[in-house]
C-alpha cells in the first residue's frame, strides 16, 4: 500500500508563506527542533503540510543559510564535486555548508553550465568539447557496415596489400581462407594380406607379385596391355 499523506488537504494553506507562519514555525523549531516533520504542522498550529513547513525551513528559515552570490572558490568546489557526483544535488550540497541542494541545482544550470561550455569545457564530462566532438565522429565512422567500405575500397586497383590489412584479424574472419592442401597423391593397390612372420621382403601380392609402389603397378599393367595385344 502507498503511504498516507502527511495532512488532509482540505485543510492546509497553500501559497506563499505569511510572516506570522514564518515566525511560529522559526519560534517552535528552536523550542522543540525539527523532530518529525508530519506531525509538525499540527503540534506548531500551522495550517501547513509537513513537506511545505520542512522545505520552507531549510530552503529559507534555517539560520545557517547563506544568503547572496555564489563565491569563486564555492563555483570551483561545485565543478569539482560534480565531475565525480554528477547530478547528485543534494550530496554536493552536504559539503557546502549554508547552501541547498535546490539552490546549487538552479545556479549549476543557469550559470556554471553555460561558463564551462564558453570555456570549451563538456559541463557532463568535464573534458574539452573538441574531444567530445572528434570521440562522436570516430564513432559515427566505426558505426558503419565495415565490410561495405571494404568491399567499396576493393573496386579501387593496386590495393590487394591495402585490403588484407583492412580486413579484420579475427578467428571468425580467417575461416573464409581456404586451406592448404596436400596435393602429392598417391595410388598404391589395396592391402591383400598381411606381412608374413620371418619375411625380409616385401609384401607378397596375390598372384605371386611384389607390392612395390606405383612403378610396380605401372610396370604390371604395361605387360597386362602387351599380353592382350
Amino acid at each position: 500500500m502507498g503511504r498516507s499523506p502527511c495532512c488532509e488537504k482540505a485543510h492546509t494553506n497553500k501559497g506563499a508563506w505569511t510572516k506570522e507562519e514564518d515566525e511560529r514555525l522559526i519560534a517552535y523549531i528552536k523550542a522543540n527542533g525539527e523532530g518529525c516533520w508530519r506531525s509538525l504542522p499540527k503540534a506548531a498550529s500551522l495550517l501547513r503540510c509537513g513537506k511545505s513547513c520542512r522545505l520552507r525551513w531549510i530552503n529559507y528559515l534555517r539560520p545557517d543559510l547563506k544568503r547572496g552570490n555564489f563565491t569563486d572558490d564555492e563555483d570551483d568546489l561545485i565543478v569539482k564535486l560534480h565531475s565525480h557526483l554528477g547530478n547528485k544535488w543534494s550530496l554536493i550540497a552536504a559539503r557546502l555548508p549554508g547552501r541547498t541542494d535546490n539552490e546549487i541545482k538552479n545556479y549549476w544550470n543557469t550559470h556554471i553550465k553555460r561558463k564551462l561550455i564558453a570555456q570549451g569545457i563538456d559541463p557532463m564530462t568535464h573534458r574539452p568539447l573538441n574531444d567530445a566532438r572528434e570521440s562522436s565522429k570516430m564513432m559515427s565512422f566505426y558505426d558503419k557496415d565495415e565490410k561495405s567500405r571494404i568491399l567499396e575500397f576493393a573496386t579501387k586497383r593496386d590495393n590487394s596489400e591495402e585490403l588484407l590489412s583492412m580486413w579484420p584479424q579475427s578467428s571468425a574472419a580467417k575461416e573464409w581462407r581456404c586451406p592448404d592442401l596436400n596435393l602429392e597423391l598417391c595410388i598404391r593397390p589395396p592391402p591383400s594380406q598381411k606381412r608374413r612372420r620371418g619375411s625380409d621382403g616385401p609384401d607378397k601380392m596375390p598372384g605371386g607379385g611384389d607390392n612395390g609402389g606405383p612403378e610396380t603397378v605401372r610396370m604390371k599393367v604395361e605387360q597386362l596391355r602387351k599380353e592382350k595385344a
